[in-house]
C-alpha cells in the first residue's frame, strides 16, 4: 500500500556534499562544521558525540558507553566498534548480594561499569578520521565554557532530582546547580569539565608527534592519568546514596580502567527484501531487529495501512517474540554461548510465526533451540512502586513511560548519523554517564555511568552479572544496504524502544513509499511488554503505549484484540534518525518530538 504524498513536520532534506542527523541541533551543527572544514563522516560524528555530552548531560556524559556502525567508502563492510566496556574485576554477584542487592542497582556507584565511551572515540578518530583531536573537542569544550542554551527536558530533570543533589550528591549540585535551579533557555556551563578536557589535550600534545600519536596519548591520560586516578580515588573514599536507599561504594578501579580498551569486531546481518541489515552482537539488543525482520518477512506488510491496527498489531506480535529470546538467549558472547544463527533462521522463524494470531498475547514466551536450556530471569510483573520513589533511576524517563508524564523533551541516550562527500557513514548511540546516574567527580565535572544495572544477579544466565562480562546493553544503532550498496545509517535513543521506533520507521519508508521526514512523523507506538532493562525490571504484559494521533476507531480495534492500551502525547514516542545515500542524492530527517533533533545538509 503506497500512502500520499502527506504534510511533514518539515522536509526530507535533499543535497549531494554531507549530511549529518542527531538528536539536538548544537550537535548537528557541529557535525556539518567538521564536514565544511574538510573533515570525514566519523570526523563529524565524534565532534557531535562530544557536543552531546555538553548540551544533552541527562542523556550521555564522558564516561558513558557507545556502540558504532562505520562503514568506510570504497569497502564494501561495516565495522562495529564497541565502547561498551565491562564489570569491573570487584563486580561480582557475591559482593552485590552481600550488599543487600537482589538486583544490580539503578543508580551509584555499584551501578557503574568501566567507562567505554572516551576510548572508543579516540579509535574512531585514529583509525578511521582525519582530523586533529582538538580540531574536534574545541566546539564542545566552547559550549562547556561559554554556555549552551537549557533545553526543558533538562531542566525538569535536574528539578526532579534537586533534593537528591542538595542532600545526598552535593558534588553533582556544585555542577548543576551552581547558579540556582536551572530553567528552560537559560545559559548552562560546565568549568570543570572544561578543565579537564583541556588538560587532557595538552598532556596529548606535549607527546609531539602526528595526529595518532596525541589520540594514543589522550587514551593513555583517559586510562591511567589524572582522569582514571580521579575515578579510581572517587570509587575508594566515597560512599554514595543509591536505590537501594543505603550509601554503597563502588568498585571501579583504575586498574580496571588501564585493562580494557575498545575494540572492532563483525556485525550481526539479516537479509530483508533487498535490504541487508547490520547490528551489534548480542551484548546489545541489537539482534531484535533482525529477529522482528525474519518474523515479518512473513507477513504483507505493505498491504497493511502503516496507521491501521493489523500494522500495529503484527509488528508489536512479532516483537513479543524477538524481546523474548532476547531475555533468554543474550549476553555478552565473550561468555554466553548465543545461538544466533539459529533465532535468525527460516526454520525458526517460521515456527515461532505461527504464534502471532489475532489477539494480543499477555505471555513472555522464548523459543528453543536445540541443546540450549535457558530459563527465563526472575522479574515483577506490574508497576508497582518504586523504592525510593524511582527518582533518578533507569534510563531516564523510559522507568516512568507508562502511566507517567511522556511528553515531548523527554528522553534518554542519544543518537549520530552522518553521510560524507565521499561515502563515508556512520551510525552512532552514545549514552551512560546521565547527571543521574551517580554524583559528579568534582575534579572532572562529570559523572559515572549506571550500565551494570543491566547485568541479573541470578547464576547461569546469559547476562548474569560477571567480571570483564558486557552487560547486555539496549544501545543499538542501525545500518542498512540496499541493492549490495552501503545506503543508510539510522536509530533512536529509547531503552528498550531503540529497535522498535526504528524499525517501523524503516517499514514506513520501504513498504509505504513514504520519505525518510513523513515516516518519521508518522504516529508512532511502543511495547512495555517484555521485562524492561532497568531496574527495578518490571514487565507489562500486553501494555502497548500509543500516540493520541491514532484513530478512536484503531485505538478500540486494538484494545478488543487484548492489548493494554495506554494512550500517549500525540508526539511523544521516539526520537528517530536518518540519513541516506543513493549514489547520486544524500538525504536526511530527524524527529521533531522534543524540539531539539535536527538534520542538516546540503
Amino acid at each position: 500500500m503506497t500512502i500520499p504524498p502527506a504534510f511533514t513536520t518539515r522536509p526530507e532534506l535533499t543535497g549531494t556534499f554531507g549530511m549529518v542527523a542527531t538528536t539536538h541541533w548544537l550537535a548537528s551543527s557541529t557535525g556539518m562544521a567538521m564536514l565544511e572544514r574538510g573533515g570525514n563522516a566519523f570526523d563529524a560524528a565524534a565532534a557531535a558525540g562530544f557536543v552531546l555530552q555538553v548540551v544533552e548531560p541527562h542523556m550521555n556524559g564522558p564516561a558513558g558507553d557507545v556502540p558504532m556502525l562505520v562503514h568506510k567508502a570504497g569497502t564494501d563492510k561495516v565495522d562495529v566498534i564497541c565502547g561498551q566496556a565491562p564489570a569491573p574485576a570487584g563486580a561480582t554477584i557475591e559482593h552485590y548480594r552481600s550488599e543487600g542487592f537482589d538486583l544490580a542497582p539503578g543508580n551509584g556507584l555499584l551501578a557503574t561499569v568501566i567507562p567505554g565511551a572516551f576510548d572508543a572515540w579516540m579509535l574512531l578518530l585514529r583509525d578511521y578520521g582525519t582530523m586533529s583531536l582538538r580540531d574536534v573537542m574545541e566546539p564542545a569544550i566552547g559550549y562547556a565554557k561559554d554556555g549552551w542554551p537549557v533545553i526543558p527536558a533538562v531542566a525538569d530533570t535536574i528539578a526532579k532530582v534537586e533534593s537528591l543533589f542538595r542532600d545526598e550528591w552535593t558534588t553533582s549540585a556544585a555542577v548543576w546547580l551552581a547558579n540556582g535551579t536551572p530553567k528552560a533557555g537559560d545559559l548552562m556551563t560546565n568549568p570543570g569539565l572544561v578543565l579537564t578536557w583541556r588538560r587532557m589535550l595538552d598532556e596529548a600534545e606535549a607527546a609531539g608527534g602526528n595526529r595518532d600519536k596525541q589520540i594514543e596519548a589522550a587514551r593513555n591520560c583517559w586510562r591511567g592519568g589524572f582522569i582514571a586516578e580521579a575515578i579510581d580515588r572517587f570509587c575508594r573514599e566515597n560512599e554514595v546514596m543509591d536505590a537501594s536507599g543505603a550509601r554503597h561504594k563502588g568498585v571501579l578501579t583504575g586498574q580496571d580502567m588501564a585493562g580494557w580498551e575498545a575494540t572492532v569486531e563483525a556485525p550481526l546481518t539479516y537479509d530483508y527484501h533487498g535490504h541487508t541489515f547490520f547490528k551489534c552482537g548480542a551484548w546489545s539488543q541489537g539482534p531484535v531487529m533482525l529477529q522482528q525482520l525474519a518474523l515479518l518477512k512473513g507477513f504483507d506488510i505493505a498491504a497493511m495501512d502503516p496507521e491501521a491496527p493489523e500494522f500495529v498489531h503484527t509488528v508489536v506480535e512479532c516483537l513479543k517474540l524477538a524481546m523474548a529470546d532476547r531475555e533468554a538467549f543474550y549476553g555478552d558472547p565473550d561468555f554466553a554461548d548465543v545461538p544466533v544463527e539459529a533465532l535468525l533462521s527460516d526454520a525458526y522463524n517460521d515456527a515461532r510465526r505461527k504464534l502471532v494470531t489475532g489477539e494480543a498475547s499477555l505471555e513472555i514466551r522464548p523459543g528453543t533451540v536445540e541443546g540450549y536450556d535457558r530459563p527465563l530471569p526472575e522479574f515483577e510483573v506490574g508497576e508497582g512502586v518504586m523504592p525510593g520513589g524511582g527518582v533518578g533511576l533507569g534510563e531516564p524517563t523510559r522507568a516512568e513511560i507508562s502511566s507517567r508524564d511522556v511528553g515531548a523533551g523527554k528522553g534518554d541516550t542519544c543518537h549520530i548519523d552522518v553521510i560524507d562527500r565521499w561515502g563515508n557513514m556512520a551510525s552512532v548511540t552514545p549514552s551512560g554517564s546521565w547527571l543521574l546516574s551517580s554524583p559528579a567527580i568534582p575534579e572532572l565535572g562529570f559523572c559515572l555511568n549506571s550500565r551494570a544495572q543491566m547485568f541479573w544477579l541470578q547464576e547461569g544466565l546469559p547476562a548474569s552479572l560477571a567480571p570483564g562480562k558486557r552487560p547486555r546493553s539496549t544501545l543499538t544503532p542501525s545500518f542498512a544496504f540496499r541493492d549490495g550498496k552501503a545506503w543508510m545509517p539510522f536509530g533512536s535513543p529509547g531503552g528498550d524502544g531503540q529497535d522498535q521506533w526504528p524499525l517501523v520507521f524503516f517499514l514506513r519508508h520501504f513498504h509505504h513509499d513514504m520519505n525518510l521526514q513523513a515516516a518519521i512523523d508518522t504516529p508512532s507506538f511502543f511495547s512495555e511488554h517484555a521485562m524492561n532493562s532497568f531496574w527495578p525490571r518490571r514487565a507489562l504484559p500486553g501494555r502497548l503505549n500509543i500516540e493520541g494521533r491514532f484513530s478512536k476507531a484503531a485505538l478500540n480495534d486494538l484494545t478488543k484484540r487484548g492489548h493494554d492500551i495506554e494512550v500517549t502525547g500525540d508526539w511523544s514516542l521516539g526520537r528517530v534518525s536518518a540519513v541516506t545515500w543513493d549514489g547520486t542524492f544524500l538525504r536526511a530527517a530527524a524527529n521533531p518530538r522534543g524540539m531539539q533533533g535536527y538534520a542538516v545538509g546540503r
